[in-house]
């Protein structure tokens, strides 16, 4: 049974990877068909794209009876999202950041990050905290929208227009689409069956395999857009792709396991994990935009550091894990 679980979780994030490419590609080739500008389909459906694996792991572990998953999930590939994408990446490439919308976006993260904390201050997620965060969701994304409506010059802008299929009939569009999101929905189910069978196994509580297996394999999407966005030289895009899958990931993952069931985690998601979070969230933005340089820039030191902080949290997680069980 172990085997055919870890078998499941590695056939299941690589279908993850795949599909969720294929269901953003659909959903940006059918935005723009239909006339949304390329600077609007980048700030919303590229962010929510990227973390379409995360909310159906979320819901799919709610509704088997997992939901704290959803918790580790969200912290864990935030986390990992700048800890080891940006690090890695950074690491191999330093990336520049030019967009004055990345500047206007980080506030509105931080708005995010202080939202999700009152509403696990209680250590538990009920109906009601679901619908304030999903209503967040909804708010950001209107806001996200204005801001991409706003007629200025801006790299980003440029970058979201080079990457969004052009060209593309309505029937690939909406094919596309609906195959990504089918192949979502069972490969989610495939990855959440192997995960808790594995968690089980070995005696790891839901919180911490949400926070390591499976945040890292459903940031995998996010690590492969990174390293191609610097490498194309898209340096933003790469920057502004965390940035909104840290936001939807905190809103959406966290928000849609509560319209389920409501449920309460460990403490530690708090004192640990959502302090980890947090620390990397200030030092991406001080990184992005440090006040000495006149153009942001994060180096390859500052990734190095990224992922030291990366792998010292989850060498801390691992002896954590160890000591409860």
């Amino acid at each position: 049974m172990l085997l055919w679980s870890i078998l499941a979780i590695f056939i299941g994030f690589a279908l993850l990877v795949w599909s969720a490419d294929r269901f953003v590609s659909g959903a940006a080739s059918l935005a723009r068909n239909l006339g949304v500008s390329p600077m609007v389909i980048g700030l919303t459906i590229v962010g929510f794209g990227t973390s379409a694996p995360e909310m159906l792991v979320s819901g799919i572990a709610a509704f088997e009876g997992s939901p704290a998953i959803a918790v580790g999930n969200a912290l864990g590939s935030n986390i990992t999202n700048i800890g080891l994408v940006v690090g890695l990446t950074a690491v191999l490439s330093p990336i520049a950041v030019k967009s004055e919308t990345l500047r206007r976006e980080f506030p509105l993260m931080f708005a995010v990050i202080v939202l999700a904390l009152l509403m696990m201050m209680d250590q538990e997620l009920d109906l009601m905290d679901s619908l304030i965060l999903l209503t967040g969701m909804l708010g950001m994304i209107f806001w996200v929208v204005r801001l991409g409506l706003r007629k200025r010059v801006d790299p980003l802008a440029q970058e979201f227009d080079d990457e969004i299929p052009k060209g593309r009939s309505m029937l690939w569009s909406v094919g596309w689409l609906i195959t990504g999101l089918v192949i979502l929905m069972a490969s989610s189910k495939v990855v959440v069956w192997g995960s808790v069978n594995v968690a089980q196994y070995f005696g790891i509580s839901d919180l911490v395999i949400g926070l390591t297996i499976i945040a890292i394999g459903t940031s995998l999407p996010e690590l492969a857009a990174s390293i191609l966005c610097v490498l194309r030289k898209e340096d933003d895009m790469a920057i502004g792709n965390i940035i909104g899958s840290n936001m939807f990931n905190l809103l959406g993952v966290m928000g849609i396991p509560g319209l389920i069931t409501a449920f309460s985690f460990e403490s530690q998601a708090l004192s640990r994990d959502f302090t980890a979070m947090f620390i990397l969230s200030l030092a991406l933005y001080v990184m992005s935009f440090a006040p000495r340089r006149g153009q942001g820039k994060i180096n390859r030191f500052e990734g190095a550091t990224l992922l030291a902080g990366y792998t010292g949290y989850m060498i801390f997680l691992y002896f954590s894990a160890i000591g409860a069980t």
